[in-house]
């Protein structure tokens, strides 16, 4: 004989439905994010001496052998930032770091100087226009070290 009581089930209950909801919800946009940074990595011009690198070490042979990688590269990124705009620059470090993981340890330093120098060319609110997450927020923490 059959109950007619009806059983209570577990659905809607416990840890594993709350992480797998939760799952649900962030994967997809750690995803997204994660394949935007990987597209911005690729030299999609096919062409190696577009390289950020290559292009800092032609500019002048003996000036980087005598100074540190990172110390070319800041000089190289403030020119760019003077003759293009900073959004160029900070690409071109992105760029660097992911081309030479050893100048990752630099990278905020270089862009909270680019911020500092956005700030002195085109004034504190244009350049903090051009802050994008390249070294977490170093680029906007110079901007207003510079502004403040």
């Amino acid at each position: 004989m059959k109950h007619s009581t009806t059983r209570q089930t577990r659905r809607g209950r416990g840890p594993a439905r709350r992480i797998g909801r939760s799952l649900a919800f962030v994967l997809p946009v750690v995803l997204v994010l994660s394949g935007t940074l990987a597209v911005t990595r690729v030299n999609w011009s096919g062409d190696p001496s577009d390289s950020v690198l290559a292009a800092s070490e032609a500019t002048s042979p003996q000036a980087s052998s005598a100074r540190a990688p990172h110390e070319v590269l800041r000089d190289r990124l403030l020119t760019e930032l003077q003759e293009e705009d900073p959004g160029v620059a900070l690409t071109h470090l992105q760029q660097a770091v992911n081309e030479r993981p050893s100048l990752a340890d630099h990278c905020a330093t270089i862009a909270r100087a680019l911020g500092r120098a956005a700030v002195k060319v085109y004034g504190p609110t244009r350049a903090q226009s051009y802050a994008r997450p390249v070294c977490d927020t170093a680029f906007a923490s110079g901007v207003l070290a510079a502004h403040g």
